[in-house]
């Protein structure tokens, strides 16, 4: 596949935007971040491999510029507190309804879960494909959703304040 299809890529920006919300928890963030996954894509199209899954691809750029962003916001928020900024935290109230509760336990996951559970749940990519768009082993991914889900089940339940996630490098 050499040129680009306008209709393919169409039918991909709410599943871009849906993973983007999903991982930015802001829908002028999430917006940004499916631009910028664009632009991306559009620029490196040329060096694409024509074997690869584009919708795959597109959510490997996108949740790679989402961590690099994170990234940076955590060295701009580190040099703030050296002059004295204050770090923003919100607390969480409990939800008596079942699916409040699931949600708002979601969004304590931390975005590795979160992106691994929104790729292979809500946006339906294999294992393998989840693989190749975060570029770690298959069974990396089957272990990370495993705790993943376990950790939204704790959460949930009540019966875990943080979820903890393992980051081998």
């Amino acid at each position: 596949m050499n040129t680009l299809d306008d209709h393919q890529l169409r039918e991909l920006l709410p599943r871009l935007r849906r993973f983007a919300l999903s991982l930015t928890r802001n829908a002028a963030s999430a917006d940004d971040l499916v631009q910028a996954t664009l632009e991306k894509a559009l620029s490196a199209w040329g060096g694409k491999r024509g074997d690869g899954d584009l919708r795959a691809w597109l959510f490997a750029i996108l949740y790679r510029l989402f961590v690099d962003g994170q990234r940076r916001a955590r060295r701009y928020a580190r040099i703030l507190s050296l002059f004295g900024g204050e770090e923003e935290h919100s607390a969480s109230t409990e939800d008596i309804v079942s699916a409040r509760s699931t949600l708002e336990a979601f969004e304590r996951l931390p975005a590795e879960q979160r992106a691994l559970l929104t790729l292979v749940s809500v946006e339906g990519l294999s294992y393998r494909e989840v693989a190749e768009a975060l570029q770690i082993p298959m069974g990396t991914v089957m272990s990370r959703l495993s705790r993943a889900r376990q950790a939204l089940r704790a959460l949930s339940e009540g019966s875990s304040g943080s979820p903890s996630l393992r980051v081998l490098k």
